[in-house]
């Protein structure tokens, strides 16, 4: 396999064949994300991926793939038809693709192209929604409205594809804190998605983001106001089947939940985690990362 600079695929991706069709993000104007920075986006030809795939092939079976990198699903519908179909040809054990999809991508297709891909075993879309509030989102230059947000996520949805979205705790900063989460909480419940990961902010150097931090423009809240941020969201979520997780390295208190089954649960604990104010009930720093 041919892999150009950092390759980034989500947890439940770590035993599928991860395969690098696109380089960059398409998007790539993110204020808190370092990834791909100063890299040029561009779709890798097919013949080059049908290429990786023969080499790749006779290591199998993979029952799993992960198309890479940022954003793949802004490939051109015919060429993506034509991959998924390669794959199903050349990987016989294949059962599902996932992909990430920002919601741009996912707005140039439609529910029709949509179901046309899950035909083709494209199983999972991951998308990052970050918050649900509108003056946020512009902020830190997501490029969609909530109510853009809100239609790419229903358009994978209604073609049978399982969504799963991540939102980051502590973007708004101080201050901020209450409006993003309960903003983040109307958002998730109008999506309603399969699955939903609350990740942490790491404010990273190189970022417009950490530039705002350097000059006294943006404060990240405490772990504690963090969790009282990922409590909110957790409130004030209403899912009708939604698996939750802030098991992620950058968070302070792992967390896997069952929405809304374990709400009342959940919620009761970071209360408890939050009034003890008992830093060795948190993750330590130097087990945190990206």
């Amino acid at each position: 396999m041919n892999y150009e600079g950092i390759v980034i695929r989500p947890p439940s991706e770590a035993d599928s064949l991860i395969l690098q069709v696109t380089l960059g993000c398409s998007h790539n104007r993110c204020t808190f994300c370092p990834t791909y920075k100063g890299r040029r986006f561009r779709i890798k030809d097919l013949d080059a991926i049908k290429k990786e795939i023969d080499e790749v092939a006779p290591y199998g079976p993979f029952r799993k793939v992960f198309l890479a990198d940022g954003d793949a699903l802004i490939i051109p519908q015919p060429k993506l038809v034509a991959l998924l179909e390669y794959l199903i040809e050349k990987l016989p054990g294949l059962r599902r693709v996932g992909i990430y999809g920002n919601a741009k991508s996912i707005l140039r297709k439609s529910v029709e192209e949509l179901k046309a891909l899950k035909a083709l075993r494209l199983g999972i879309v991951y998308l990052g929604v970050e918050t649900g509030d509108p003056a946020l989102l512009e902020k830190v230059r997501k490029g969609v409205s909530f109510e853009q947000m809100v239609d790419a996520a229903r358009r994978v949805k209604e073609a049978g594809i399982t969504l799963s979205v991540t939102v980051l705790l502590g973007l708004g900063g101080i201050g901020q804190g209450p409006q993003h989460a309960l903003a983040t909480a109307k958002i998730l419940s109008e999506i309603d998605p399969d699955f939903a990961s609350a990740l942490t902010l790491m404010v990273v150097p190189g970022t417009p983001l950490y530039e705002e931090m350097e000059a006294g423009r943006f404060q990240l809240p405490s772990p504690f106001q963090l969790l009282e941020e990922l409590g909110t969201i957790i409130a004030h979520s209403d899912f009708s089947r939604c698996y939750f997780t802030s098991n992620h390295a950058s968070n302070y208190l792992p967390i896997k939940a069952r929405l809304p089954r374990d709400k009342e649960a959940v919620v009761r604990l970071i209360q408890d985690v939050v009034s003890s104010q008992d830093a060795g009930r948190l993750r330590p720093e130097f087990l945190r990362g990206l």
